[in-house]
């Protein structure tokens, strides 16, 4: 029961759709435009720089803010598990923010409240994932290279981490939680399918935080 009351309190915190609000405020909806996602790149693309950051911002916040109650709801009762349970509440903010029942279900792809969950986890993955993300992204300039390689490096680090005491939870809750995490994992990669179709072909659009001097 814990468990679905930390996804459904998570779906709630991911049902702000930080660039649909941007958007519906300059008077447009951000899912009629560029490639129709209710994300950060679409806003970054669209509506430029800084509606771009603030929508990350936002949905980053999120996901931090929600994750945040439930430690200090359960801090006393299930401290034993509470990065699984914090995992189960990222798993909503991520299912609320790509499937908001109210816009029909159609949102973002989730890794702006992925980076929130991530955060909140650990500064070592934090760190991390940070290194990982501008690393590809400043390189090659594909959001989606970068944002994927990050889902991959969070999933190994769980395992990694959670193996070597870390997150002090029994095997049967890392087992859990790594489940957990392999079902985002699988999910953010499906969100992405049409991005990696087009990384493969050499035919993804490349972005730029700022705009190229001519």
């Amino acid at each position: 029961m814990v468990r679905i009351i930390c996804l459904l309190i998570g779906y709630a915190f991911g049902l702000f759709q930080t660039s649909y609000i941007i958007g519906r405020l300059k008077g447009i909806d951000i899912r009629n435009y560029g490639s129709g996602n209710a994300g950060t790149t679409n806003m970054l693309r669209t509506m430029g720089t800084s509606a771009g950051l603030l929508t990350f911002f936002g949905d980053c916040v999120k996901c931090i803010l929600a994750v945040t109650l439930i430690r200090y709801l359960f801090r006393n009762s299930h401290g034993d598990m509470l990065p699984l349970l914090s995992l189960y509440c990222g798993a909503g903010v991520i299912l609320g923010h790509n499937y908001p029942f109210y816009l029909n279900f159609r949102g973002g792809k989730g890794i702006a409240a992925t980076a929130g969950l991530i955060i909140s986890f650990h500064s070592i993955m934090t760190t991390l994932g940070i290194i990982t993300f501008f690393g590809v992204f400043l390189t090659t300039h594909y959001v989606s290279l970068g944002s994927l390689l990050v889902y991959a490096g969070f999933m190994i680090e769980l395992v990694f981490f959670g193996q070597r005491g870390l997150f002090g939870m029994s095997q049967a809750h890392l087992l859990e939680m790594y489940a957990v995490g392999a079902c985002l994992t699988a999910l953010a990669f499906w969100k992405h399918r049409e991005n990696i179709k087009r990384l493969l072909k050499h035919e993804e659009r490349k972005t730029y935080v700022f705009k190229k001097k001519s």
